[in-house]
């Protein structure tokens, strides 16, 4: 009798807002809050993207970088939170801005937002691609291509690539509760996979760096000088670290329409997968930095940290909980998407066409691509 009030009401709220409930409305609030935690990714951005912090700052980026960041995405996820709980519908930034703002400033944001939600998912699943290819390296896997041949690297990678932007799409495509049900999965993957890292990092290397080093080191490998510049534009791109991982917890909006008592559950989801993903990601960053005892090895990312630092099985086990978790967050970076959205907005071409199609769809990714289609 509760669940279907919750339904009930949030049908009414769709409703209040001019829109008709034509979505599955399957989604518990965990599964809401996954998606995003999962977009964000600490077994992702924290790995794929720590050389750029190490490279532009040095472990100081890191150290002290990432939670004074966090704290300002924290501040954003807030003010999201309380537009989700006042609109929770699909759109989600793309309908704030069209509601507060305007129909202009609605097409501008939807389109860049589309426009960096392609680019993301390009992007971890070639960091995916890219961590999948080393690990395959490692374990000297031959399957008529040659994994541990370094000249075939990139070419390697790029099929990689695109097999995973496959299954990331058929995924979505076909079934939207298998999806939901790896996002839940996935919380417990990233929770998990990062104690086990940390318990690794700590535990396994015979030598550590010390403190001093881990929350004082400049690096500045830019090709800046170490003097204004360092702290006007070197530092700052190192900071990209924060900003890049934490980042897509709009997610939880944008599946407000098939999350359970949206209003609340949604905004929730928002606030708490970045919390959560800040306090997660600062330990793990942390365990990697102390397991820096070569500073040269960190210029190359976090991959040559774990190679040098401690055997081979260990290192192999550290990568593949981080492919998985890149696995993951890729599907989920997929999942999120708004071109329904702005097809019921009007801020893409052929948008009647696309809207007389769109009740019959429920998965996300295939209203997605039915609207790009068509």
């Amino acid at each position: 009798m509760a669940m279907l009030e919750e339904v009930d009401h949030d049908e009414r709220r769709l409703a209040e807002l001019g829109y008709k409930q034509e979505l599955k409305r399957g989604w518990s609030g965990f599964s809401n809050f996954a998606i995003s935690f999962s977009i964000i990714s600490v077994l992702a951005g924290c790995f794929t993207t720590y050389g750029q912090a190490y490279n532009n700052g040095g472990p100081l980026a890191i150290s002290w970088g990432w939670p004074i960041i966090s704290c300002f995405i924290l501040i954003i996820a807030f003010c999201m939170a309380e537009l989700v709980s006042s609109y929770p519908t699909a759109g989600g930034i793309y309908w704030w801005a069209s509601k507060l703002g305007g129909p202009v400033w609605g097409w501008f944001t939807g389109w860049f937002n589309l426009i960096g939600l392609i680019a993301v998912v390009a992007s971890v699943d070639y960091a995916a691609a890219t961590f999948l290819n080393a690990l395959f390296g490692l374990w000297s896997v031959d399957i008529g291509i040659n994994f541990s041949d370094a000249s075939g690297f990139l070419g390697e990678t790029f099929v990689l690539f695109i097999l995973i932007l496959a299954l990331h799409a058929a995924l979505n495509i076909f079934s939207s509760p298998l999806v939901a049900l790896f996002n839940s999965i996935s919380v417990g993957w990233h929770v998990i996979g990062v104690a086990v890292i940390i318990a690794v990092l700590v535990i396994v290397p015979d030598n550590h760096a010390s403190a001093d080093f881990v929350f004082t080191e400049r690096i500045n490998n830019s090709g800046f000088s170490n003097g204004g510049m360092y702290w006007l534009f070197v530092l700052p791109i190192g900071g990209l670290l924060t900003m890049y991982t934490i980042t897509g917890y709009d997610a939880s909006a944008h599946v407000s329409e098939e999350t359970k008592n949206a209003a609340v559950e949604a905004p929730k989801g928002v606030w708490r997968s970045v919390a959560y993903s800040a306090i997660i990601g600062y330990l793990v960053l942390l365990a990697i930095t102390f397991a820096a005892s070569d500073p040269e090895a960190g210029a190359g990312g976090a991959i040559p940290i774990f190679t040098t630092a401690m055997g081979s099985g260990w290192a192999e086990l550290v990568i593949l909980i981080s492919v998985v978790g890149q696995l993951f967050c890729g599907m989920a970076c997929v999942t999120s998407c708004e071109v329904p959205s702005l097809t019921r907005g009007g801020s893409k071409p052929d948008s009647a066409a696309d809207t007389a199609t769109r009740s019959t769809l429920a998965a996300p990714a295939a209203r997605c691509a039915k609207a790009g289609a068509d």
